[in-house]
């Protein structure tokens, strides 16, 4: 069952607070896009292999887990647009949000997902390890996890009084022995590593198939 949700700090449509032209998220024809600090900050448009995966399963077992409780939460995978403030306009790989009435009108949310995810890559681990950690702290995400694909760990925070405690860092071995991570935001959800990095492939197995 879920534990106590999110508090419903949900901004007015007609508050300047959001500009209008946020309201809408991307514009068609736009690569996808965060605001960061107030600044467009362009987002790959063609995530690797490894991260897919990653999203898909993470997405997968909290979506299992919320079918077979029967809870009103949801689970969300990466370009759905998270506004904090016009500054700061984030796209979570994964976000899982306990109430989906804290979205607005069915496409948004307005101030911080319980759980948010990041799979890092290199050109994104200093902003997910950086900006985004101290933002997702600051606005109230519960639970964050940074997913290395390479090493395969999961380092998590847990906001402990308004500041991120360092849970741990969670790894699997590649061989079939795995950390397991206890869900805060849940009361009896035990992710296995094992699970969340099954299908993921090393670097030189990637370069062996593309040149095949």
């Amino acid at each position: 069952m879920s534990k106590s949700a999110h508090p419903y700090d949900l901004e007015d449509a007609n508050d300047p607070y959001v500009p209008y032209e946020l309201l809408d998220g991307v514009q068609y024809g736009e690569p996808p896009y965060e605001i960061l600090g107030g600044k467009k900050v362009i987002m790959s448009p063609s995530p690797k292999y490894n991260h897919c995966s990653l999203v898909t399963m993470i997405c997968t077992i909290f979506t299992n887990y919320i079918l077979e409780k029967k809870i009103n939460a949801t689970v969300l995978g990466d370009n759905f647009d998270v506004y904090f403030s016009t500054k700061y306009h984030c796209k979570p790989d994964v976000s899982v949000i306990c109430d989906r009435k804290r979205l607005r009108n069915g496409k948004r949310l307005y101030n911080a997902p319980d759980l948010a995810v990041e799979v890092i890559s290199k050109s994104s681990e200093k902003i997910d390890t950086g900006e985004k950690k101290e933002k997702y702290e600051e606005y109230g995400v519960r639970e964050y996890w940074i997913v290395d694909p390479d090493k395969k760990s999961i380092q998590v925070y847990h906001l402990v009084n308004g500041n991120f405690l360092d849970s741990g860092k969670y790894n699997f071995d590649g061989s079939g022995a795995g950390d397991k991570i206890d869900v805060s935001i849940f009361e009896d959800l035990i992710v296995d590593l094992k699970l969340v990095f099954k299908f993921v492939i090393d670097e030189e197995d990637d370069e062996e198939i593309i040149e095949e």
